[in-house]
């Protein structure tokens, strides 16, 4: 089952989607993360999709930014992951190739950067920050000047990074402590998220959702209904909303056997429901 709201940090999925949203924030992050200046990003799309073919493997993007001559997919990593390099390879590819199937010439792409903020060292070197261009083998210094960068940040390594306001944002991702303006804002926004209502309905619906969806793997196995993306996508969109429905009529004082009647959620999913609105 999904953390409590209380429980949630910035390094967890839905919270950082959240707090990504604000503009200031976002920008703030990228910018000292990168040592760069960013004049103005455009809105920050949090789970962009893309999916080049009806049956091509797409990709889920945690947060996508762009400016005028950028683009960012910022992704938070809490466990270790023995595929990401060839998740950077993947999540360039695609993402220019949604660029260029929107009319663009290649000549128009944009510099881009992916950006993984991990807990733990995927390389074992023991950097704050690795830091990934095309250069040519034989000769270290010549660039291949394609304007891709992948970067990978360990935050284990915090002490070990000499940028205070970058090291206050790694130091934050691991011990949650603020040591800087920054960081300071950035943990009083997860706090006052916290405490939004709308965040709250959202995480509990999306936990819920979350819950019925390992249960009903349990019973059905993972064969049915994976192999048909646009069909689940629906059914997703359906259940999301049941479960909304759900928490409107548990808060109305509608039985639980009603509820279940109404919005065709199994009484197990309703109960465990229940029993989280009363927490909150």
């Amino acid at each position: 089952m999904a953390k409590s709201i209380d429980e949630l940090t910035f390094t967890d999925d839905f919270m950082f989607g959240r707090v990504m949203q604000n503009a200031e924030i976002c920008k703030g992050l990228l910018e000292r993360l990168l040592e760069i200046k960013i004049e103005k990003i455009e809105y920050p799309i949090l789970q962009k999709s893309i999916s080049p073919h009806y049956k091509s493997k797409g990709i889920r993007l945690d947060v996508y930014v762009q400016d005028s001559k950028r683009v960012f997919d910022i992704e938070i990593q809490n466990v270790l992951d023995e595929n990401l390099s060839k998740r950077t390879r993947y999540y360039q590819s695609m993402m220019d190739i949604d660029l260029l199937l929107k009319g663009k010439n290649y000549t128009e792409l944009k510099e881009s950067f992916i950006i993984f903020v991990c807990k733990e060292d995927f390389f074992g070197f023991y950097l704050p920050c690795y830091s990934f261009t095309y250069t040519c083998k034989e000769n270290p210094e010549l660039q291949l000047g394609d304007e891709s960068h992948k970067i990978i940040f360990n935050a284990s390594a915090f002490k070990e990074e000499k940028n205070v306001e970058k090291k206050s944002i790694l130091e934050y991702i691991i011990d949650k402590k603020s040591t800087t303006d920054f960081t300071t804002k950035l943990d009083a926004l997860v706090e006052k998220t916290k405490l939004n209502e709308i965040f709250r309905g959202d995480y509990m619906a999306w936990g819920l959702a979350e819950f019925d969806a390992e249960q009903r793997g349990k019973k059905e196995g993972y064969s049915a209904g994976v192999s048909d993306g646009f069909s689940q996508g629906i059914q997703q969109g359906e259940h999301q909303k049941a479960i909304e429905t759900a928490i409107n009529f548990l808060q109305m004082g509608i039985s639980v056997e009603q509820v279940v009647q109404g919005t065709g959620l199994s009484f197990e999913v309703i109960n465990e429901l229940k029993s989280q609105l009363s927490r909150s």
